[in-house]
């Protein structure tokens, strides 16, 4: 579950990270009275959406003068923000914040993951702060320092000490101070809330050495909200695909892509494996849909249901291995599916496991038109074939 920027940095604040002074708007109105209310000038206008790379896409902005700043909001609120992380259709920005503008010594990236090579949380520290992380680690390697933190021990001073001694030029005995606070408080944070990623970028310094996050990332692991039901009055449904929030609510695991062919399948791994067999047809898939191994027809239905609202779907290719997810609950799950909403697509069908001759007695005495496909690479064939037209 991901969070915006002005919600990641009120936890900061609770937990003793330095922030800069700031006021979520959503009317220029609003924004006319911040920036009466916050230092300035200058002041920061932000976007508040879920996708990084903001400043490319025009959704930071400084302003030195009060109408400045309400220009600014006005420019971004309704409007659709592109960044490197959204595609070419953008999100809609809703909320911005304002905030006064920071004095700025230097500046550092600072995050918090969890390295699946180690199985620990891992601190990443590095000097080229305000930079993608991704295009410093392909051209400077040399500049990311990273911490593995043993979990029955916590984070401890010394790493961070390991962290901020490297940097060049030295670090000022008060800026060592300032970010070595900021380190333990965000594990503290990522442990407390079952994150998966907490990200400062940049975290910036003054000449006194004070620490400052000027921007904040925090994702919450998916599997923790049952921990943290405090969390989920965070969590903003405007910003996620409506077929991916209408698959959350039927607990499908659905994630749109940029294809033009629908896949439903029972388990991450032969889905993966689907998509894969689809490219190497030369076809895109429009998702990923996994119904799980213990899918109801009415879950089945739905997963139809969602792919169908998809209109870039020019076919659909639905591969079950019957296991728990038995193939005749799949059947019926098509057919429910089809008498609720017409399937104009070609259907291409590969059923393997149990009860696999039920389930196609039920496809085939059903008013379905659909292939069928005797294995996996034949079935993307197949829908390669009907998207390209080719007979």
């Amino acid at each position: 579950m991901k969070l915006h920027e002005y919600q990641a940095k009120d936890i900061f604040s609770k937990s003793g990270i330095p922030i800069p002074n700031g006021q979520l708007v959503t009317t220029a109105e609003q924004a006319t009275k911040a920036a009466q209310i916050i230092n300035g000038p200058p002041w920061v206008v932000k976007a508040q959406v879920h996708a990084g790379g903001r400043g490319k896409g025009g959704g930071v902005k400084k302003a030195h003068y009060p109408y400045e700043v309400v220009t600014a909001t006005e420019s971004l609120l309704g409007k659709p923000l592109v960044t490197p992380q959204t595609g070419p259709d953008g999100v809609i920005v809703n909320q911005v914040l304002i905030e006064e503008g920071i004095e700025i010594d230097r500046e550092f990236y600072l995050s918090m993951v969890v390295d699946r090579s180690t199985a620990s949380p891992t601190m990443i520290f590095s000097t080229a702060g305000g930079m993608e992380i991704e295009e410093v680690a392909a051209k400077t390697p040399e500049v990311i320092f990273k911490e593995h933190v043993e979990p029955a021990v916590g984070w401890m001073p010394h790493q961070a000490r390991n962290l901020l001694y490297g940097p060049e030029p030295p670090l000022t005995p008060a800026a060592v101070r300032g970010l070595m606070a900021v380190m333990a408080n965000v594990y503290k944070i990522f442990i407390a809330l079952d994150c998966s990623l907490i990200e400062i970028n940049p975290l910036a310094t003054n000449r006194e050495g004070r620490a400052v996050a000027l921007d904040a990332k925090v994702i919450i692991d998916n599997n923790a909200p049952f921990r943290q039901k405090e969390l989920l009055e965070l969590d903003d449904p405007r910003e996620k695909d409506p077929l991916e929030l209408m698959a959350e609510k039927y607990h499908l695991n659905y994630i749109r892509l940029d294809g033009n062919i629908g896949v439903m399948v029972n388990g991450a791994g032969l889905a993966m494996a689907t998509m894969d067999v689809i490219k190497m047809a030369g076809a895109e898939p429009a998702n990923f849909l996994d119904v799980g191994g213990g899918a109801s027809e009415e879950m089945i239905a739905k997963g139809v249901e969602i792919i169908l609202k998809d209109t870039r779907v020019k076919a659909i290719l639905i591969n079950i291995f019957g296991g728990i997810l038995r193939c005749d609950v799949l059947a019926r799950g098509l057919v429910a599916a089809a008498k609720k909403n017409e399937i104009h697509v070609p259907l291409i069908v590969r059923l393997a496991g149990t009860n696999v001759e039920e389930g196609r007695k039920i496809l085939s005495d059903s008013s379905l038109e659909f292939l069928v496909a005797r294995d996996i690479a034949q079935a993307a064939e197949l829908v390669a074939k009907q998207v390209s037209g080719v007979n």
